[in-house]
């Protein structure tokens, strides 16, 4: 036991030593039997060398048979895999390999498994990591020149015959990018349901984007638009068809801006530099005094155009419909067709045998369009039954009047219209905006007043109320082309106090069209915009509420811009800070010079 490298205890040596004394006498007594019974009781004997030598020996044996063995059957697989690959179509067809045991690395594509009569009913699906685009480009070589993935995957793409039928049975999730291209083009799928057929949005969007591109030819251009890692569910059957992508713009803050007695933060997106910091200037401006804001009026409007035989019939409908007996009617029809729009009144308009009729209704936190056209058409049907030969030509006769330059929506009002003041005290005049009462009142009389009315404009007595307005519309979630009726404003200024010394601005902006649920408002994004604001969803205790806050913030918003604007305009520093905020690389004193000379 000298040469044993682990020593045993002491209980061991005594167990181990009768052993040695028959060892020891064997020479002088020992027969051929008893030395074979020594022999077999020596190796029966256990001890720690002969432990380690039956681990490694298990060890080894387990590696062999659990590893070395399954990676030689899979590189003769792979072999066998690459000699069928490079056969035709129709020789892979009639020479199938046997059932693989084991599934390929996600680079090796989908594999047909079982026989040519088991292919009927045994599907592989493609792993769905190399169904879009990557991060990395790829060598855009494929059997159909659209796709944007590898040779081995591009070789592995089969025939329209065997994808419509796995499409048919099981759906495109089965199949790979170039097999659902293969059925788009041939109209098999609809362009604009790939999401839905593959199941899955954002490989959705980025089939389409191959499709797209490689029609319109404009591969790389597409690759800086993104479109990974959004919440495309949100998108599908609300906001945008035909997705290939997103946009993403820059988001500003301004503020704080004191509103009605409340610090607000106000969310701008904008590409437009030089925009959030004037704003934010104006901000800064009113804290001191603070902003105050009122909705004065609410109710979005919907107008249909209906025609009569001739003027006397329209007229007499005209009449009928104007009655208050006949209006609580059609409310009562209109009202039935939503839990939050609540007709208010009609304003119609006759033009020869034509009558065009604007519904004017509340909608609570909503904008409110859907709901109005909703009820619009309940409410004409009404009116249907009593002027049978009444035509109904257009659900929307440009009465409404909704995206267009309109002076109904101005002396009218269209969804809520607001009003906004401020008293802004002389030394933040003088000391914030760099300016000075006067020359501040002068140039809002000359410029938004006598100014938009040589230009003939409609809404348009203010500064740059449509930047401001857009900038949150976007942010929010709002439809930013609402932005036309959304901007109409009329800025005011006047010296204010005994002495005149401090500033009166009101902006008024009848027609903020604007919303907290529904639209862009259930994006991710925007409605984290709306939360920072206070606003976000509905108000369950008072519908409405919320909408008409945010009208407010953006009313009160304008006339922070308004003011900063103002001021930079009356002491001539718009060119200065417009290029030192729109052309950062650009010397401004260089450019001065230049215009000097």
């Amino acid at each position: 036991m000298e040469n044993n490298r682990w020593p045993f205890r002491f209980e061991e040596e005594e167990m181990v030593s009768p052993l040695a004394v028959v060892d020891h006498m064997l020479p002088h007594n020992a027969t051929d039997e008893s030395l074979l019974h020594v022999n077999i009781m020596r190796w029966i004997t256990v001890n720690a060398d002969h432990i380690v030598v039956l681990i490694l020996l298990l060890a080894l044996a387990l590696k062999f048979i659990l590893f070395e063995e399954k990676e030689t059957h899979l590189l003769r697989s792979d072999i066998d895999f690459e000699i069928t690959r490079n056969l035709n179509a129709s020789l892979r067809q009639k020479f199938a390999p046997q059932p693989l045991d084991h599934q390929l690395s996600s680079n090796a594509g989908w594999v047909e498994v079982g026989s040519a009569q088991a292919a009927d009913k045994e599907i592989a699906c493609e792993d769905k990591q190399i169904q879009t685009e990557g991060d990395q480009q790829e060598p855009k070589t494929s059997v159909s020149e659209i796709s944007d993935v590898d040779d081995s995957n591009s070789a592995l793409v089969r025939d329209l015959e065997e994808c419509l039928r796995i499409y048919k049975e099981t759906g495109a999730e089965c199949l790979n990018d170039q097999e659902v291209l293969q059925l788009v083009q041939k109209n098999h799928i609809p362009s604009y349901q790939i999401e839905k057929a593959v199941n899955n949005p954002e490989r959705g969007v980025g089939i389409r984007r191959k499709l797209v591109s490689h029609a319109g030819n404009f591969k790389e251009a597409i690759t800086d638009l993104p479109y990974k890692n959004y919440d495309y569910s949100k998108v599908m059957g609300a906001c945008c068809e035909n997705v290939i992508g997103y946009v993403p713009v820059p988001v500003g803050i301004a503020g704080p801006l004191l509103l009605d007695g409340r610090l607000v933060y106000v969310p701008m997106a904008t590409t437009e530099g030089c925009l959030v910091a004037s704003t934010n200037r104006g901000s800064r401006a009113l804290l001191k005094c603070g902003v105050f804001s009122r909705v004065v009026a609410d109710g979005m409007t919907r107008g249909p155009v209906v025609r009569f035989p001739n003027m006397s019939r329209a007229s007499e409908a005209m009449t009928w419909m104007q009655d208050h007996h006949n209006f609580e009617l059609i409310k009562r029809s209109f009202d039935s067709s939503s839990r939050f729009a609540r007709l208010s009144k009609l304003h119609i308009r006759i033009a020869g045998r034509h009558l065009f009729v604007r519904f004017v209704a509340h909608t609570g936190d909503a904008m409110g369009m859907n709901m109005l056209s909703k009820g619009t058409e309940i409410s004409l049907n009404f009116v249907k039954e009593h002027f049978p030969d009444m035509e109904i030509l257009s659900l929307s006769g440009n009465f409404c009047a909704d995206k267009k330059p309109a002076a109904v929506n101005w002396i009218e009002g269209r969804g809520k219209s607001v009003v906004a003041e401020a008293v802004v005290p002389a030394e933040v005049v003088s000391s914030v905006l760099k300016t000075s009462v006067h020359a501040l009142v002068d140039v809002n009389i000359t410029k938004n007043l006598v100014g938009s009315a040589i230009a003939g404009s409609i809404g348009g007595f203010n500064a740059h109320a449509a930047n401001i307005v857009t900038a949150i519309f976007i942010a929010t979630g709002q439809d930013p082309a609402q932005n036309v009726g959304s901007s109409n404003c009329i800025t005011l200024m006047e010296p204010w106090g005994e002495d005149g010394r401090d500033l009166y601005i009101s902006c008024s902006m009848p027609s903020i069209e604007i919303g907290t649920v529904g639209g862009g408002t259930v994006l991710p994004p925007q409605a984290a915009c709306l939360d920072m604001l206070g606003v976000k969803g509905s108000n369950e205790e008072k519908p409405g509420e919320n909408a008409s806050n945010l009208a407010r913030i953006v009313c009160g918003t304008v006339l922070a811009g308004e003011l900063s604007l103002m001021s930079a305009l009356a002491a001539g520093h718009l060119v200065k800070s417009h290029l030192r905020h729109n052309r950062s690389n650009v010397n401004v004193s260089r450019t001065q010079s230049v215009a000097e000379t």
